[in-house]
């Protein structure tokens, strides 16, 4: 299994959280920045990747959806930026990626050549299972069908809201694909086994989370086999939305659950590095805010 690369990206910062989570700031040679994650899983280690610069969507829970969009990532970068980080963490603690997720900065189902030159490089020089890869995607019916025919990854839906007016309030770059026609694609999404799509659901106080909300998620996703993970809003410089309680978070997973869904709560790793769901920027500005001489060792020692 080899994650290597003969050409490696500037590492301009490091940033490491208390729970082992660790964030890297790379330079691209436009001088343009994105940010990686690696976490620490119960079971593996997970490295989450970046496709774009920014990010068109405009979410106005996300600090990339914020910082706006800048350019697509080629698929070398997008294979520098998996080695650079692999590299890093290998080197340092002995241990490679078991699972790779999308879910950094932009929208991976619009930069849609240099995502599968990233999956192709996952399946066939690091042999990694296509069901240990997640792509994050607002849901592009046409995208997500050409996905689905890869065989390449699993999709995890950044739904956010189960009706259309609130979900074009929260995510104002989703109107051209209606929720109808996205959960028509779902519908059609080919899943072996007992695979099933992944549901995510940012959980945004007085806003998205009461248990009236839950019973309108659970008769959009209708038959659907999906499990639903319930994500904290995770702090955003400047961002008018707080986290959900934990008291209104359980109810609303019970209210699921009574229903009969499958429901998680996703545990935030490296919020206090700003390295959570929605709070990577990748501003070459932002380096300053890095440490930018210590080694990943001393996160995972």
């Amino acid at each position: 299994m080899t994650f290597g690369t003969t050409s490696p990206l500037r590492i301009r910062g490091r940033k490491w959280s208390s729970d082992k989570t660790f964030k890297l700031l790379l330079e691209l040679s436009d001088g343009h920045c994105i940010e990686c994650v690696a976490m620490a899983m119960p079971t593996c280690m997970t490295v989450c990747l970046s496709t774009q610069v920014g990010c068109a969507l405009g979410c106005r829970f996300c600090s990339t959806g914020q910082s706006g969009f800048i350019r697509n990532l080629s698929g070398s970068e997008i294979l520098r930026q998996l080695g650079t980080i692999a590299h890093e963490l290998e080197q340092t603690t002995g241990v490679r990626p078991a699972r790779v997720v999308f879910m950094g900065m932009g929208e991976p189902l619009l930069n849609e050549e240099a995502l599968n030159a990233g999956l192709l490089h996952l399946a066939k020089a690091a042999r990694i299972s296509w069901r240990k890869i997640l792509v994050s995607t607002v849901g592009i019916p046409d995208a997500l069908e050409r996905l689905g025919a890869s065989r390449m990854a699993l999709p995890a839906i950044s739904l956010h809201a189960a009706d259309q007016e609130l979900r074009n309030f929260l995510m104002p770059g989703v109107r051209q694909w209606p929720l109808q026609d996205l959960l028509h694609a779902l519908e059609r999404y080919p899943l072996p086994g007992r695979e099933r799509i992944v549901i995510e659901y940012i959980m945004l106080r007085a806003v998205n989370d009461d248990t009236e909300h839950a019973d309108m998620l659970h008769a959009l996703l209708r038959e659907l086999r999906v499990k639903i993970n319930l994500i904290p809003c995770n702090p955003v410089p400047g961002s008018a939305f707080a986290p959900s309680t934990p008291q209104a978070i359980d109810a609303f997973a019970q209210r699921l659950r009574q229903h009969g869904r499958s429901v998680f709560v996703r545990r935030s790793l490296g919020s206090d590095i700003l390295a959570s769901c929605g709070q990577l920027r990748g501003h070459i500005g932002s380096a300053m805010h890095f440490d930018t001489s210590a080694t990943i060792s001393e996160v995972c020692t």
